[in-house]
């Protein structure tokens, strides 16, 4: 992750709060709630007003990626004065249909700035290499994820890129146990935590074939297990939660992999995306 890109701040912080202990969480969340928080803010009396040792702050912002805690103080005071950490804020009661539709579509290219920031480059271009040449390629996902998966497979498609799109805990295996070294497993879990998702990337695993992670967490179980991580962002809300936004912003992340796979052979993705055009021409009406 980019620690220069101020984008990217938001970003590393929400990616491991999962990991923290209900302590190490309170302490970050009373750092990061301080409207007072500046250059000048001391170790001592972040420790203090949060009632732990000096050293346990410290641990707590080495935990979160950062070198320790000036390092993290300067990140927080230096994303707050982005763009983005400005963007997001809660539905109300009194909001006008003008003040949702301003808030959630904010909420949503907040996701995409943060995402942008953090894609790692070199795994975006394995996974569309893996992709590009897999003999079979599985999608596996269970609700809002799934639908992701089948948006993936349909742009396939469009070019003759065959893709299995499985929800089913029962199919996820089956499909699974007959993978082999050629294929790839793409796994969609916003949270990285499904256990249908994960037992299916696992026996893919176990049948040699390659796995790709789509989720919202790098150190996730998922992520963990897969061969490559393609990360989302995106800041939570008691009403829209993360994944309204990160759903877009993976959407975003396979609609660009989608390009870059049809680019590693351009022509022939054209003439199969002519081909499959011309099958569904019949079906619009005139």
């Amino acid at each position: 992750m980019d620690h220069t890109d101020p984008r990217s701040i938001g970003a590393q912080i929400r990616m491991r709060m999962p990991y923290l202990t209900p302590l190490e969480t309170r302490v970050v969340e009373g750092m990061t709630g301080r409207t007072d928080l500046d250059r000048t803010t001391a170790l001592r009396q972040v420790s203090g007003d949060a009632g732990v040792s000096d050293a346990m702050v410290v641990k707590i912002a080495k935990k979160l990626g950062f070198a320790g805690f000036r390092d993290f103080r300067e990140a927080l005071v230096i994303y707050r004065q982005t763009d983005v950490a400005s963007l997001h804020s809660e539905i109300s009661p009194d909001d006008s249909s003008a003040d949702i539709i301003r808030k959630v579509f904010q909420t949503s290219m907040q996701a995409l700035e943060e995402t942008m920031s953090i894609i790692d480059v070199a795994a975006f271009d394995r996974a569309a290499d893996l992709l590009h040449g897999a003999g079979q390629r599985d999608f596996y996902g269970v609700g809002g994820s799934a639908q992701i998966a089948r948006d993936v497979a349909h742009k396939f498609l469009r070019i003759g890129l065959r893709a299995s799109v499985q929800d089913d805990p029962h199919m996820m295996l089956m499909s699974a146990s007959l993978l082999g070294p050629t294929d790839v497993a793409v796994a969609f879990s916003h949270s990285g935590t499904t256990s249908n998702v994960i037992e299916a990337a696992r026996l893919a695993r176990q049948q040699g074939a390659r796995v790709i992670a789509v989720t919202n967490y790098s150190t996730s179980p998922l992520s963990e297990l897969a061969d490559i991580a393609l990360c989302s962002t995106a800041q939570g809300s008691p009403l829209l939660g993360e994944n309204a936004a990160a759903r877009i912003a993976q959407l975003n992340i396979m609609d660009a992999i989608f390009v870059a796979v049809a680019q590693r052979d351009l022509d022939r993705s054209e003439a199969q995306l002519a081909r499959t055009r011309n099958a569904v021409e019949t079906k619009r009406r005139r």
